[in-house]
């Protein structure tokens, strides 16, 4: 069974029908459903387990480090960070990220093989050359880099020049995101966040010139002062730009959940209808550009790996989203850091004060997480293979869990049945695929499968799946 083919044209009628909140599966169960009683002493024991586990110790790990501090305020922003021009506060979060390494050395041993790594924020470039390089250093003592990993940082472009650029390079990074999110000024006005286009074109000529080997533009659509004919102009400069990867948002206004968010004019904002229309021109301006459609947001250059990763049925997901490397455990560092371990999942805490607290105390500074059952583990190796793949064979799982899948399934497979009479996935007595326009709607197929979901219909803490 090939993997799915994304040429075909989406309609905005489609797109406005599935105009509907949903998980984005970077986990299962996915975060919301992390409990306190999950503690820090669980996680301790989780890496003890991994620890005497050698298919566990076989396969190479992967690093998210959280940077929560920037210098401005984005009114958009849901992420967790703290707005500071005080430098030196990055000093002390650097001691202490260094202690919560050493707490992982202590259990895990030192010289474990790491092939992703990512740091967020926040703006993880609010740390200076000398801090970055630091950071950089802890993790190699402690850390097995391997050569031809996955090496990437989130950019603000108003926070780098060239000279940063080969610090960057020289410290091994291989992969640059640059937060754009739409080149239109007065957008730009409008939600706290002036950087002239011609500011990103020359980052991204320098950053080529210094070959690094992706680079990433994120975009939003859906923010104040956007109409479908002012973010047509920002598309065509992204396709002129040509990243080799793009990642394309929806805002969705929570001002009752994100409190910079209540600083937009809610009367600024586009309509649902403007909001498809910008989705629907999105699809139609990169593709026609010649960009694959990877999945969830997500379009890449077809040489790019990971469009190559998708043709040959190689992408995995993990709390970054899509990736090319093998299905890994994830060590989270830093405040708000979510990781997996195992068959369970961790997140530390949300602030400095509590985050320093656990560290003082010698502890790690896990305050949430889940042990993921046996049910779990059978629904998302289903749910990662229709959002990586597209495509299912029900024989894999059976095999792999020991269940027979339609009898598991019977009520999901029903519910498919609606799926497949809209043409989003076909089914067969022994596989589920995923169709070309089922792709764009692939949250929509996995959630059928999500338990939590068919308990608790309350929806409004997700995005809209598309």
């Amino acid at each position: 069974m090939n993997a799915v083919v994304d040429t075909t044209p989406i309609s905005e009628n489609l797109l406005t029908r599935f105009d509907v909140a949903g998980p984005r599966y970077t986990s299962y169960p996915t975060a919301d459903r992390f409990v306190e009683a999950f503690t820090a002493d669980d996680y301790a024991q989780a890496l003890a387990q991994r620890r005497s586990g050698a298919a566990a110790l076989a396969l190479p790990l992967s690093l998210y480090v959280h940077i929560p501090f920037c210098e401005s305020l984005c009114y958009y922003c849901a992420c967790n960070k703290i707005i500071t021009k005080h430098h030196d506060k990055a000093a002390t979060y650097l001691r202490y990220l260094s202690r919560e390494v050493d707490l992982h050395t202590e259990r895990m041993g030192t010289g474990q093989t790491v092939s992703q790594l990512h740091l967020g924020g926040g703006s993880p470039t609010f740390l200076s050359d000398t801090e970055l390089r630091e950071l950089m250093g802890m993790l190699r003592r402690n850390f097995n880099f391997a050569p031809g990993g996955e090496y990437s940082i989130e950019v603000d472009p108003r926070t780098v020049d060239a000279a940063r650029l080969d610090t960057l390079a020289e410290l091994g990074f291989n992969r640059l995101s640059f937060g754009v999110q739409d080149f239109d000024p007065a957008v730009q006005k409008a939600v706290h966040r002036v950087q002239p286009a011609e500011q990103v074109f020359a980052l991204v000529a320098a950053a080529r010139a210094r070959g690094f080997e992706s680079i990433n533009i994120d975009l939003i659509y859906g923010l104040p002062q956007q109409t479908p004919e002012s973010f047509d102009r920002t598309l065509a400069q992204v396709n002129q730009l040509r990243p080799d990867r793009i990642a394309l948002y929806a805002y969705a206004h929570l001002p009752e959940r994100f409190k910079p968010q209540r600083r937009i004019a809610t009367v600024e904002l586009p309509s649902a209808g403007s909001k498809v229309s910008m989705l629907s021109r999105s699809l139609a301006a990169f593709m026609g550009a010649g960009y694959v459609y990877v999945g969830m947001d997500h379009f890449a250059l077809p040489e790019d790996s990971l469009a190559v990763a998708k043709r040959q049925g190689r992408l995995h997901r993990n709390f970054q989203g899509y990736s090319t490397q093998p299905d890994c455990d994830l060590i989270a560092l830093g405040v708000s850091a979510i990781g997996r371990i195992g068959a369970s999942y961790s997140q530390n805490a949300k602030t400095l004060d509590e985050y320093y607290d656990y560290l003082d105390q010698g502890r790690f500074p896990v305050v949430r997480g889940l042990a993921v059952t046996r049910d779990d583990l059978v629904r998302r190796a289903v749910i990662m293979a229709l959002m990586c793949q597209g495509q299912l064979q029900f024989e894999s799982i059976n095999l792999a869990y020991l269940v027979d899948f339609k009898s598991y399934f019977t009520t999901e497979m029903e519910a498919l049945q609606t799926l497949a009479g809209q043409g989003l996935v076909v089914l067969d007595d022994s596989s589920i695929q995923v169709t070309a326009q089922g792709w764009f709607f692939v949250r929509a197929v996995a959630m059928v499968f999500d338990k939590y979901l068919q308990s608790d219909r309350t929806r409004a803490r997700f995005s809209k799946i598309i």
